[in-house]
């Protein structure tokens, strides 16, 4: 890469020819402000926070789109510099009601950090006495028009990021309001509730409804991991205080996602309200009654010893329980399985990332409004950028009005035929196709690449195991064992006399089990699992499960203890 020789506030700086001034201050560890800037989006320089002073330029310049050049001298924090910031500040707070004293994000803002850094104690200017709308018409989180800056990053998220396009603003000057769709409530509008304008949101604009108040940046602790809402494996930060979940934020840094989330992932874990199972159970006369972990895993160990045993796993579960899982079961001689199934990659094994450069994106059978939302976001990304989009579906999946084709399967002959013209071509395929879908796509084998979308979270960590992939409600034998953690499973009894349910939550798999063993919840384990791309990524605790909650691991390898296995 070519460097020039820049000065900023007397620090001579090597820095990337074409990169900003913002960008060059950051590579060298020098702290420049901004508010409407963010990493993850384009440049847009209309908060005017970041000015600087550039020798031999009549103005001060927006150091985030302001390019560098050889020996350019740049002052950051001159009196002229911080005057302007000042002004820029003096504005901001005049032009909507910032009462931070009430706000949840006080003590996080960054625009309140802003006032504090050069020392705002008052507003010359008049306040604004009419309060204006607050849109409380999504599920999970609010938008108070009272606290907005206008600094469009939401806007630029929802375009740039998620490509849903939902976010824009509506009339000009004092009137100007960030608005969704045709000026609608969002809760009537197009927003899929991904969150990402939330998690990129300065000051206390959107407001999240379970992390509200619950902690400030200083109090809760962050763990990287890996989402397990889907095949995806999208890399996310647990934010936790006093071992309570407070919210969940994508990973900017995440090879898979680049922090971008779904509603499955950023919110529902937070809304779930089952019931916890916190300690062993055993039917007695009909029904659940409590009793110590020596006594059930007696109980099951028992009938287990026995024969006709069938062993059912979610793939919720890390590769080191599928792994101990196979090794008990199999020494066990059951008849095992993982519930999920791999998608078809006739050809070269393809990542998320391939759509970037694709210009032409095939989708079979993958209904990407519902599953793999994110994998939807970088088809819609892709199809902005200008690459074609051929969707195969016997009905609207969400990525009909982003199609140039769209037909059934019954006539996807005529599409792959197209793709393989294409420079490069992608297919996005989803698990279960039919028969006749997968033998269409056996031409496209040597020329396109292959991103197929697994049914279940760690499908592929379940088959490097050694576990075969099924639905679910195959298995019949004597003895059910179903490990389910914090999965919704539906599994039929199939006429076992004796099912044990390893189980986070009350459900319907705790309503027919003989016996329930408690389970952690996906926050409360550590381990790895394999994404649908072949990634094995690193799952993390950040939660701390109930006393008498063992790990999964633990109870498999004690179970193999009672029943003299060395596995």
């Amino acid at each position: 890469m070519t460097k020039v020789q820049i000065t900023i506030d007397g620090q001579k700086i090597a820095a990337e020819a074409g990169s900003t001034v913002l960008e060059a201050a950051r590579e060298a560890g020098l702290d420049i402000p901004t508010l409407c800037h963010h990493p993850a989006l384009s440049n847009w320089g209309a908060c005017r926070i970041c000015l600087v002073e550039i020798e031999r330029q009549r103005a001060l310049q927006t150091a985030c789109t302001f390019p560098v050049t050889e020996g350019m001298v740049v002052h950051t924090e001159s009196e002229k510099v911080v005057a302007a910031r000042k002004f820029v500040l003096q504005l901001l707070f005049s032009e909507r009601n910032h009462y931070c004293m009430y706000c949840q994000m006080s003590g996080d803002c960054e625009l309140q950090s802003l006032a504090y850094r050069y020392g705002l104690t008052e507003w010359p200017y008049p306040r604004p006495v009419e309060p204006l709308a607050v849109d409380a018409t999504r599920q999970y989180f609010v938008m108070d028009h009272n606290r907005c800056i206008l600094c469009r990053r939401c806007v630029r998220a929802c375009a740039e990021l998620v490509a849903n396009h939902t976010l824009g603003v509506r009339e000009r000057g004092i009137h100007s309001m960030i608005t969704a769709d045709l000026n609608v409530p969002m809760g009537e509008s197009s927003c899929i509730q991904c969150g990402t304008c939330l998690q990129v949101c300065p000051t206390g604009a959107l407001m999240d409804l379970k992390s509200a108040y619950r902690g400030r940046e200083t109090q809760v602790e962050r763990t990287r991991s890996t989402c397990v809402g889907c095949s995806i494996g999208c890399g996310i930060e647990l934010v936790s205080r006093a071992n309570h979940l407070v919210r969940i934020e994508g990973d900017w840094d995440a090879e898979v996602n680049k922090g971008l989330l779904c509603v499955v992932g950023r919110f529902e874990p937070l809304f779930d309200d089952r019931q916890r199972v916190t300690q062993p159970l055993v039917r007695r006369r009909g029904l659940l009654e409590p009793c110590e972990w020596d006594e059930a895993l007696g109980l099951v160990a028992e009938k287990l010893s026995g024969d006709s045993l069938a062993a059912l796993i979610t793939t919720r579960a890390t590769n080191e329980t599928m792994t101990q899982f196979g090794r008990l079961f199999r020494s066990l001689g059951a008849e095992m399985a993982a519930v999920g199934s791999l998608a078809p990659a006739p050809g070269a094994e393809g990542r998320l990332t391939d759509l970037a450069e694709a210009d032409v994106i095939l989708v079979v059978g993958a209904d990407l409004k519902k599953d793999h939302q994110v994998a939807g976001a970088f088809v819609r990304r892709a199809v902005d950028r200008g690459a074609r989009l051929a969707l195969v579906a016997d009905a609207d999946n969400g990525l009909a009005s982003y199609a140039t084709w769209h037909v059934g399967f019954d006539q996807m002959d005529s599409l792959v035929g197209m793709a393989a013209q294409a420079s490069r071509p992608v297919v996005v395929c989803a698990a279960d196709l039919p028969a006749e879908a997968e033998a269409a796509l056996a031409p496209l084998a040597g020329k396109a690449s292959f991103l197929g979308l697994s049914r279940g979270s760690n499908s592929r960590g379940a088959v490097a195991a050694g576990l075969p992939l099924s639905r679910g409600g195959e298995a019949s034998a004597r003895v059910l064992y179903i490990l389910a953690e914090d999965d919704r499973l539906h599994i039929p009894r199939n006429g076992a006399g004796f099912v044990v349910a390893q189980a986070s939550y009350v459900g319907p798999l705790t309503d027919m089990a003989d016996v329930v063993l408690p389970a952690p919840i996906w926050a409360e384990q550590s381990g790895h699992v394999t994404n649908t791309e072949g990634r094995v990524q690193s799952v993390q605790a950040a939660l701390t499960p109930p006393e008498n909650v063992w790990p999964t691991v633990k109870v498999l390898k004690t179970l193999a203890g009672r029943l003299n296995l060395a596995l």
